[in-house]
């Protein structure tokens, strides 16, 4: 991308070479050398467990972060979760997506089958019969292929069939279409990739993969791939047996709750990805002792998950408003336009929030890589 036509505090937060000081706030900063040292560790994991990595771009939106994914991280493709989402992906050609949702409004079909009509291998989620018609009704029109992974209600109950019953019946149909293609079950409990406590977590996993091994087992002339799998409980999931394909997201960023989460201490090659996403923010006031405001609030990332934490000072971030954010500083450590750099609590929604990386490496700008599907919720 030719960046001459930007300019630095206007539409872009920076320039390549600048540094780090000089990055307009607040901005979102990716330290390139703890993302790559991420990446690289998937990659390991993967290659240590044989299982394929689908890693889930709705987390960053990203051309250049999916590229560098597939490139250099052992991904074979890419997960979505809006049509067009997906459409961004492909259009900038990576070739192999997973839309992890159930499409079911008529234009947004017409415009998913399009994408598979456009060399592209594209896939979606499904749990109803109705859905299923409209599918083939659409991919029949535009001479395309879907492949289709039935939902399997594994835990987290908001969409998906628990009733195998029902999964045969889907899978009836199926075999009657002549553009749509089975290929296997998402099976992804979100609900328990968040669990703090480490044991519980561990029996969440446990319980959510014995019903997916009845799933797998019950449907085993089927051959079915079984993806799914988040950050939060990857390596418990994964130690199962169950998984095919995970579709992990946060690992390249992670963020202030996946950080927190507890691993147990006595397993040695516990996998322990670092920040590398960051909020850069500038303490504009000191005025009120004991506390600094920074100029980032909500407007510049979601808290959904909890307030941001503190990563270059150790102090806490107590308090934010649309523009501002209050940090507790007792002892009146930060002056006027020190530069904080925060950990949002929740990465993907907090990088919808912004139109640009800043790619820093040993606080030099390297590159700047927007956030490419940016808004595209539809």
């Amino acid at each position: 991308m030719n960046l001459e036509q930007f300019e630095v505090g206007y539409n872009i937060p920076a320039k390549i070479g600048m540094d780090i000081k000089d990055v307009q706030t607040p901005s979102l900063i990716i330290d390139f050398n703890t993302f790559e040292d991420n990446i690289l560790k998937m990659k390991e994991f993967i290659s240590n467990n044989n299982v394929k990595l689908r890693p889930h771009a709705k987390m960053h939106k990203s051309v250049d972060v999916a590229n560098y994914q597939i490139n250099f991280g052992g991904a074979h493709g890419i997960c979505c979760q809006k049509v067009s989402e997906a459409e961004v992906f492909a259009r900038s050609g990576i070739k192999d997506i997973l839309i992890t949702n159930q499409i079911t409004d008529i234009l947004k079909l017409q415009r998913l089958t399009k994408i598979a009509a456009n060399n592209c291998t594209l896939s979606c989620c499904v749990d109803s019969i109705e859905n299923i018609i409209n599918i083939q009704n659409s991919a029949f029109e535009n001479n395309s292929i879907i492949n289709v992974y039935i939902e399997y209600d594994c835990g987290a109950k908001r969409c998906g069939l628990d009733s195998f019953k029902e999964i045969q019946s889907l899978l009836d149909l199926i075999k009657t279409m002549s553009n749509i293609k089975f290929v296997g079950f998402q099976a992804y409990n979100g609900s328990i990739q968040h669990i703090e406590d480490f044991e519980l977590r561990k029996k969440n996993v446990q319980d959510t993969c014995e019903k997916i091994k009845s799933l797998k087992s019950n449907f085993k002339k089927y051959s079915p791939i079984i993806t799914g799998v988040g950050t939060g409980c990857f390596d418990l999931e994964v130690k199962e047996n169950v998984y095919d394909e995970i579709q992990v997201g946060s690992y390249a960023f992670m963020d202030a709750h996946y950080s927190s989460l507890k691993k147990d201490s006595r397993v040695n090659n516990t996998i322990n990805f670092k920040n590398a996403l960051f909020i850069l923010s500038n303490v504009m006031s000191t005025a009120v002792k004991k506390q600094a405001v920074v100029d980032a609030g909500l407007k510049s990332m979601s808290i959904d998950s909890g307030l941001p934490t503190v990563f270059n000072y150790d102090l806490h971030y107590v308090n934010c408003s649309d523009e501002h954010g209050v940090i507790e500083d007792l002892d009146n450590l930060l002056k006027v336009n020190d530069k904080v750099f925060l950990v949002p609590g929740h990465c993907d929604p907090t990088c919808n929030l912004h139109d640009w990386y800043v790619v820093i490496k040993d606080n030099v700008v390297q590159n700047l890589w927007p956030v490419s599907a940016r808004g595209f919720s539809y």
